[in-house]
């Protein structure tokens, strides 16, 4: 089985009514889970990068529009509630370890590293330390990154899986290799999955073919949005023409035994070879 995850990440513009839009939208279309992205913006940023200039819908400083993207304990709170109400897993990627406590409120499946989060060690030990199932995101990384990482989770005894991510936003496509796929499960002896960027759905079913174990997407209202995440995400068409496809593709796998004809293949065989006499 693979894992569908909705990524609304910070596309909801830090409006509540739009999360729960996004929300409604991953149930609707068959995805398991949906997923965000949780700061302290204090301790990601340094005072030096929140103070320079950045125009936003919030303001004029990078501050301003990361404050503004930022949810606080009480939307997490309504979140928590519409997803238990809509019957949809939701998690989040934490940027810092007290992002990290923040998050054990609500009592989530899994944890997930952004692929910039993957080469913090002391933050990979302590999300290791919950021996919770995680998610691991490879963008940015070297074999050593990879390497490390996979390290501390098995120090640990933390169930984890890869995520082979390439992290351009929208992705070119030639820039994806899903061959890595492959490769990661070779090398690390674990399950892989995909976190996508690109435009269309094409390489996620692909992806999907090839046995991941999870496939994250980007989700929007509309990619027209503000966001830096807005143009390599799906709508509400691509959304739902993803998981078809992933429907068509699972019952189309069907069986692998060789030379097996089904009953309709019977009633034309015998249409069609009724000129070939058998010795």
């Amino acid at each position: 089985m693979t894992l569908l995850i909705a990524e609304i990440g910070i596309n909801h513009n830090g409006d509540i009514k739009i999360a729960k839009k996004l929300i409604d939208e991953a149930k609707d279309a068959g995805f398991d889970t949906v997923k965000f992205q949780k700061r302290t913006i204090e301790k990601v940023y340094s005072k030096d990068d929140l103070d320079l200039p950045r125009e936003s819908p919030w303001g004029k400083t990078q501050r301003d529009q990361k404050n503004g993207l930022e949810f606080n304990e009480s939307q997490y709170d309504i979140i928590d509630d519409y997803c238990r109400e809509r019957e949809i897993e939701w998690f989040a990627s934490a940027w810092d370890v007290d992002s990290l406590v923040f998050l054990d409120k609500y009592n989530l499946k899994y944890n997930k590293i952004a692929s910039a989060m993957i080469v913090d060690e002391p933050f990979l030990e302590a999300v290791a330390k919950k021996k919770k199932y995680t998610l691991i995101s490879t963008g940015m990384s070297s074999y050593a990154d990879i390497e490390t990482a996979v390290e501390i989770f098995r120090k640990n005894q933390c169930e984890f899986e890869l995520m082979h991510c390439v992290s351009t936003y929208p992705c070119k496509n030639e820039d994806i290799n899903l061959n890595v796929i492959n490769s990661l499960k070779k090398e690390f002896k674990c399950k892989v999955g995909y976190s996508g960027h690109e435009n269309g759905i094409a390489i996620s079913l692909a992806a999907y073919v090839m046995g991941i174990s999870s496939l994250e997407r980007h989700i929007t209202l509309d990619r027209t949005m503000y966001g830096s995440d807005q143009a390599a995400s799906l709508e509400a068409e691509g959304i739902n023409k993803l998981t078809s496809g992933i429907k068509k593709i699972k019952i189309s796998l069907g069986s692998d035994k060789i030379g097996l004809i089904n009953n309709d293949e019977i009633l034309i065989s015998k249409k069609l070879r009724k000129h070939i006499v058998k010795k």
